[in-house]
């Protein structure tokens, strides 16, 4: 992996406000932890208050506990951050879950199906549809919604509920992207490839074989590091990003573009 740390950080984000759910660990904290680098203020959006609270302490920024399924408590996310810090520039909407009773669509039950449902997908939405109004009325912004490379691909070795909300954050994200384009607001779905995080690696705890098949498909040969998705989020979230909206911005160490692997 690049040696991302160390590398000299510019100020870019310098004076803006950068909204992280799912904060508290894996590619939420490593963002919170570029965003503030770069300059940003950071409001980190977690379930969990210890590692939420953790976080926004490393970053020197803001925690808010918000179970990202409830609507009242996103609504207020973005009114604590516009309070606080009189904008809301950047929505990174990266909260999510993976649990091992999403399966094949043979094995999941409903319950299962609806719980991730709403956590990766309708959680997207309201996080959307309260960022907007601060950032319309600036005239600018950026929304960031974590997709994955299994929006725009088919996996035998299913999670059928995870893949399909991703795909509606896909979707939702294009549409939002162009929907506000002409009124300053980029929206784009940044579509992660495997990512060494906590929850992979639970994932794949009681499955090696399961990690072992997808692994091989990587050109790159390895997972991603949460540093290395911090970066493409610092740069959709910045004017280095200007002209980009409405895109499927693909992070995944070649997996989607891969015929054969290299051996």
């Amino acid at each position: 992996m690049p040696d991302v740390v160390s590398q000299s950080l510019s100020q870019r984000l310098a004076g803006r406000t950068a909204v992280v759910t799912g904060g508290g660990s894996g590619i939420g904290l490593a963002s919170a932890r570029r965003l503030a680098a770069e300059g940003a203020h950071v409001v980190v959006a977690d379930i969990d208050p210890v590692a939420g609270k953790a976080a926004a302490d490393d970053v020197g920024g803001l925690f808010v506990p918000v179970d990202v399924t409830v609507e009242e408590e996103v609504r207020r996310l973005y009114e604590i951050t516009r309070e606080t810090y009189g904008r809301v520039d950047i929505a990174f909407n990266n909260a999510g879950i993976s649990p091992p009773e999403d399966a094949s669509i043979l094995a999941t039950g409903i319950d299962a199906w609806r719980k991730v449902q709403e956590v990766n997908l309708t959680s997207v939405f309201h996080c959307c549809k309260f960022a907007l109004p601060h950032m319309l009325a600036q005239g600018k912004g950026s929304i960031i919604n974590t997709a994955s490379f299994v929006a725009v691909m088919g996996a035998a070795t299913s999670q059928i509920s995870y893949s399909a909300s991703k795909g509606g954050v896909l979707s939702m994200s294009r549409e939002l992207g162009v929907e506000f384009a002409r009124q300053g607001v980029r929206v784009n779905a940044l579509c992660p490839g495997p990512v060494n995080t906590p929850l992979l690696r639970e994932l794949f705890a009681a499955d090696p074989e399961r990690a072992a098949r997808r692994l091989v498909h990587v050109p790159l040969g390895r997972f991603a590091e949460p540093e290395e998705l911090a970066g493409a989020v610092a740069f959709l979230a910045s004017d280095d990003s200007s002209f980009i909206t409405a895109s499927t911005f693909m992070v995944d160490g070649g997996i989607s573009g891969a015929y054969v692997t290299p051996v």
